[in-house]
């Protein structure tokens, strides 16, 4: 790494100046500034098995790798950021996978590195009532952040954090998830004495009570833009539409279409309601649906 140095020779005003080290000019209004840089060196000692990935000579850029093998994801997170951490665990992942003839889609893995990284370290408070040094969810100290903000205030900062899984999954905002996965006395017993609420927001709390989990697709709209036309174009009509089709679908049942209107058994609609009327017969006689007094009809039951 370079430190880069600045010199401004204004302390007298003279026609013949002299630079005093080496260095690249910087001209500005009345001034002269000279920018030089200073090389630090700094030794890192390797064993004499390790494969070098580097030569003399060679520029080398901040978290780049030196030798082979795996890299510290601590390391890469503090130096290049959560970014290129996240695309350094995602290819090393799929090595393990593809090795074994296992095709992966990478969303499966990118979730479980969300969770590992959504934690994150406040650094100064501002005007929050944050502590320094305490881990918060970046989503909770997003909207502290943005409540400071509106009010006029100084936010927080904060940097993120690389969690184990387990750690991850204990640290879930349900206790009922945290219980279900490891240390369930502890957390039970925690969330028992500090008065813990489970809104049941997640999936996995849902699912151990038994309630539906919250996936479902609220919007009318999506549902549309999913059915095909025809469907589409049924859903849209209305119920005078829908009275209008069955009512010249329907005819006398059991009849052929030009049957006239005396045969039995009509089936009408009037005023959106289904009525079956007998236009002739007795109530005590059975009516079959071709007109048979003698058969069952399907609308009464049989007698035995």
């Amino acid at each position: 790494p370079k430190k880069t140095k600045k010199d401004a020779e204004t302390t007298e005003v003279a026609e013949n100046l002299v630079s005093t080290m080496a260095g690249r000019v910087q001209l500005s209004r009345g001034a002269l500034s000279i920018v030089w840089e200073d090389v630090e060196e700094r030794e890192h000692m390797i064993s004499r098995s390790a494969l070098l990935l580097v030569n003399t000579g060679d520029e080398v850029t901040a978290g780049q790798a030196l030798t082979q093998g795996p890299l510290n994801p601590h390391d890469i997170l503090n130096i290049r950021g959560k970014d290129e951490l996240q695309k350094y665990l995602v290819d090393e992942v799929q090595q393990v996978y593809r090795s074994q003839g296992v095709a992966i889609h990478d969303k499966h893995i990118e979730i479980i590195l969300r969770q590992m990284l959504r934690r994150v370290q406040v650094e100064s408070t501002g005007d929050t009532e944050l502590i320094p040094g305490q881990m918060v969810d970046k989503f909770e100290f997003q909207d502290r952040n943005a409540r400071v903000l509106a009010e006029g205030g100084e936010p927080a900062t904060a940097k993120p954090m690389l969690l184990g899984v387990t750690r991850a999954s204990l640290l879930t905002d349900s206790f009922l998830a945290a219980a279900s996965f490891q240390e369930t006395t502890r957390v039970l017993t925690q969330a028992a004495v500090s008065g813990a609420h489970d809104w049941l927001l997640g999936l996995k709390e849902n699912v151990i009570i038994g309630r539906l989990i919250p996936a479902q697709v609220d919007s009318l709209q999506m549902e549309e833009e999913a059915l095909p036309e025809p469907v589409l174009s049924m859903v849209e009509s209305s119920a005078d539409d829908w009275l209008e089709i069955a009512s010249q679908g329907l005819g006398p049942i059991g009849a052929s279409p030009d049957v006239g209107s005396d045969t039995t058994g009509m089936i009408s609609v009037v005023d959106e309601e289904v009525e079956t009327r007998d236009t002739e017969g007795s109530d005590d006689e059975d009516i079959d649906l071709n007109g048979d007094a003698d058969s069952p009809n399907i609308f009464s039951p049989t007698e035995e």
